[in-house]
């Protein structure tokens, strides 16, 4: 499913040089449940955007389902984000004037896929992550965990082949963070391919492969 070869990644801060990503090499197969972990600066926030189509490594060469990312176009990146990969965020990024359905629907819009359609596919997601009974509220009636659970929703109504999570419990309590990762467990049971972007090694727990890094190297990979 991924592939990456050599990835390195640098900004240019003033006269300074700042290596972000060095030398990293990763395959990460479908269906695999992967926790990226490592302290703030390690370079995990950089390889999740590089993972994410949301930013291109200086060097390196990376292929997500057997397309090569380098050479594509802004609006061709932006086509393998919409279609390939589900994002969600630890702060859920919910349009607050519009209810749940039309929230989860929203990724559809930019395929031109039928009004009718997207309401369709939308409360199908909603009731994938239990809250079929909730389509018509708005996200400042729900709780933070049932927020995040139409954040997940929402990245999967377009059917991605990749599930990519930045931090996704950091805004919960450990029991509500404990029942998220439950549902990220019964998806990828499910066949879903996913990588959790976190600190906390309570979450990295929860996966079925974790990848450290530290400085912008991977320095440890490992099945658990």
């Amino acid at each position: 499913m991924i592939e990456l070869r050599g990835i390195g990644k640098t900004y240019q801060m003033g006269s300074t040089e700042l290596v972000a990503l060095a030398e990293v090499n990763l395959d990460i197969a479908r269906n695999e449940y992967v926790a990226l972990v490592g302290p703030s600066g390690s370079g995990k926030s950089t390889m999740m955007n590089v993972l994410g189509c949301l930013d291109l490594p200086t060097t390196g060469t990376y292929t997500l389902d057997g397309e090569p990312v380098a050479g594509l176009s802004e609006d061709q990146l932006a086509r393998v984000r919409n279609r390939k990969i589900g994002f969600i965020f630890q702060s859920y990024y919910l349009m607050p004037r519009t209810t749940i359905t039309d929230n989860v629907a929203q990724p559809l819009i930019y395929r031109g896929i039928a009004p009718g359609v997207r309401r369709e596919r939308a409360n199908a997601a909603l009731a994938r992550v239990g809250l079929e009974e909730r389509t018509l509220h708005k996200p400042n009636e729900l709780s933070g965990g049932q927020r995040q659970r139409v954040a997940i929703a929402r990245a999967l109504v377009g059917r991605p082949d990749v599930l990519l999570a930045d931090e996704p419990t950091g805004n919960l309590d450990s029991k509500t963070a404990r029942e998220i990762m439950g549902l990220f467990g019964d998806l990828h049971r499910d066949g879903m391919t996913i990588i959790i972007v976190t600190h906390d090694s309570a979450v990295a727990a929860h996966c079925r492969r974790v990848v450290r890094l530290h400085d912008g190297r991977i320095v440890e990979d490992q099945p658990q």
